[in-house]
């Protein structure tokens, strides 16, 4: 019998200093398995460990963007291991020093929603819905929840996750969920376009950037401008030294 290979659920691939996810499980609408989270996992500890890269693209095949994720668990220890695994690469992606775009082509639920909204920049097709449709099953979206608030207010997002029903790209918007809308037809350049204005940026300083805008948003009024004097420091130097 002839052998048959089947398509990797998730395509890791990198193209100079772009390092691109591309959902591969359309059958499914994308949503994320097992497998799938340990290679974008493994692919993003690399990069923590020794970065080659300067911008994570994050992207699917298909209709949907991703509607979710494999829920595979049955019992306590195989389900918090599942929601370990999840949150690991939700924090690998907000932590991980490369700027994340997500070009959203299609629709977007659940953990696909919310991984989109983690990412540095979210650019949404126009013809896409998004989603926090976890309560219609009563089970609060907590993962989302947990960050939820960082991107939006908390009167304008609470009730998107308690009734789950489905958004226009420009509810999304007006309430800071996504960063731009574009047609389907031009998603891609425009997703092409804001790559190649990142790289424009020096690099040392976008990945000083992006840390810095990332730790006051965690820290205390205080220690904000006690990291500010710091950095400001570090980064005036290293530009006076580059001169």
């Amino acid at each position: 019998m002839e052998h048959v290979s089947l398509p990797q659920p998730v395509l890791i691939e990198k193209s100079g200093a772009v390092l691109t996810f591309t959902l591969n499980n359309p059958d499914a609408a994308n949503e994320i398995t097992g497998p799938m989270f340990d290679a974008m996992i493994a692919a993003l500890r690399s990069e923590a460990i020794e970065p080659t890269a300067r911008v994570l693209r994050l992207r699917a095949v298909g209709n949907a963007f991703c509607k979710g994720r494999e829920r595979a668990g049955r019992d306590a220890v195989s389900i918090h291991a599942e929601v370990a695994r999840l949150i690991e690469l939700k924090k690998l992606v907000r932590s991980s020093s490369l700027i994340s775009v997500a070009e959203v082509q299609g629709d977007a639920f659940g953990f696909g929603f919310g991984l989109a909204i983690l990412c540095d920049f979210a650019i949404v097709s126009s013809a896409a819905r998004l989603a926090f449709p976890e309560m219609k099953a009563g089970l609060p979206p907590a993962a989302i929840m947990a960050y939820l608030g960082r991107y939006a207010l908390p009167k304008r997002v609470f009730p998107m996750v308690l009734f789950g029903e489905p958004m226009t790209p420009a509810v999304a918007l007006d309430a800071g969920l996504i960063t731009q809308i574009a047609e389907p037809d031009t998603l891609n350049n425009a997703t092409d376009t804001l790559i190649e204005r990142i790289l424009a940026l020096n690099e040392a300083g976008a990945r000083d950037c992006k840390a810095f805008f990332q730790s006051v948003e965690e820290n205390a009024l205080e220690q904000n401008f006690r990291f500010a004097a710091e950095t400001l420091t570090v980064t005036t130097m290293r530009l006076l030294q580059s001169r």
